[in-house]
């Protein structure tokens, strides 16, 4: 049972996905989109959750789940049962990485734990996302990425100094765990296959969705441990350099990021106050730091007077850092992501056609692509278990009634 051809650099690769929701899957979508061949298991009763978040179109399919379930192959099994169990581990024989995010212990007592899959598979790679991680006193918690947004430091760390912490309108927190996921699965499978000359064993995985948001924070542990210094909210600005910050315009909004000496001194020029290049305060980013409300104030007093495209168009021509605040429709129009196509459309037996994330990043000779949007609940049961594990269409049929599939 090798992986079904596809296009790009991860062509070849197999993967089996158990995990629901957002963090393990967000990984195997970047992974589908490089060209793996990913092979979804969702339960026969009740699918991912994801396929009844918003926005939804009028007939009831969710577009979240036409983002996150490209590219995978959906078959629905229950892992809980005998059957199941055996069922999963067919699947697994030939797979290099196998995703879960159920709570530590559950693939366990499912007899789906590290021990039972190498036992069919040694080079398998399993990848383990929960609350915590696998070990430690909170382990057996269950853990979503809004607790460890609060955990992590980020939640305190964001937002405005005069207001609540601040959660991020994004999974963040699960959406981080899965770039570390699937950056640390690649790092797996070249130390099997590749590195010294390759193990050729398979590992355990362990990522928590709390530490890879925590690790962002670089510099921070160091400077508590020698300082005690504990990071508080800055709003718009950045506790290490200044300029930066949101800054209002005559019609809105527009970002700028000043943060070395030279963009400084540019930037006073455009906004034609070049007596703030040796002002005491301003001498050095450390001074503009510390002095950031005043400065923030001199340059906000220029941009109010100008459209966003105007202050834009004069700070550019000085060679600043800037640039607007987007919203979706305006990420829709701009010239520079339709030039790069960043939004691609895909025609959908669901819903039609429908534009959605061209592969991110770019490859110049094994690009990614997006073969298919979400699929529906066990789409692919008869390709897999018929076409692939080579079940007749009577055993398909028993195992549907007796709820296994």
């Amino acid at each position: 049972m090798t992986a079904r051809s596809r296009h790009g650099p991860l062509d070849g690769l197999r993967v089996i996905d158990m995990s629901g929701m957002i963090s393990g899957a967000f990984a195997t979508t970047m992974l589908g989109d490089f060209g793996a061949d990913v092979v979804m298991v969702e339960h026969p009763k009740v699918g991912d959750p994801i396929r009844e978040w918003p926005q939804k179109t009028p007939d009831g399919t969710s577009l979240s789940w036409k983002s996150l379930g490209r590219n995978k192959r959906c078959v629905t099994l229950d892992l809980g049962s005998d059957r199941g169990r055996e069922i999963a581990l067919t699947l697994i024989a030939e797979a290099d990485l196998v995703f879960e995010n159920f709570r530590p212990g559950t693939m366990e007592r499912w007899g789906l734990g590290p021990d039972d899959i190498h036992e069919v598979n040694e080079r398998a790679i399993m990848v383990r996302l929960s609350g915590y991680g696998q070990t430690g006193p909170k382990s057996h918690k269950p853990g979503f990425g809004t607790i460890a947004e609060g955990i992590s430091g980020w939640a305190h760390a964001n937002g405005f100094p005069d207001r609540e912490p601040l959660l991020p309108p994004i999974s963040l927190a699960d959406l981080t765990a899965a770039q570390f996921a699937l950056q640390s699965s690649l790092m797996a499978l070249f130390e099997r296959d590749i590195g010294r000359g390759g193990s050729g064993k398979g590992q355990v995985i362990d990522v928590s969705l709390t530490e890879p948001l925590w690790r962002l924070f670089f510099g921070e542990v160091e400077a508590y441990d020698r300082q005690e210094h504990i990071r508080e909210r800055t709003g718009n600005r950045h506790p290490n350099t200044a300029p930066r910050n949101i800054y209002e315009t005559a019609d809105g909004y527009m970002t700028m990021s000043a943060s070395n000496q030279k963009i400084f001194e540019r930037v006073a020029h455009a906004i034609d106050k070049p007596e703030l290049i040796d002002d005491d305060r301003f001498e050095t980013n450390a001074t503009r730091v510390e002095h950031a409300d005043v400065l923030d104030a001199e340059i906000e007093t220029w941009t109010k007077q100008r459209s966003t495209a105007e202050a834009i168009e004069i700070l550019e021509e000085n060679d600043a850092i800037v640039g607007p605040v987007y919203d979706m429709a305006d990420i829709f129009a701009d010239e520079q992501f339709r030039s790069r196509e960043a939004i691609i459309e895909v025609e959908d037996t669901d819903i039609g056609a429908t534009k959605t994330f061209a592969p991110v990043p770019r490859f110049s000779r094994t690009p990614g692509e997006v073969e298919f949007l979400g699929p529906k609940h066990g789409e692919h049961n008869t390709e897999v278990y018929m076409g692939e594990l080579g079940f007749s269409e009577e055993e398909l049929e028993t195992l549907e009634a007796d709820g296994v599939i």
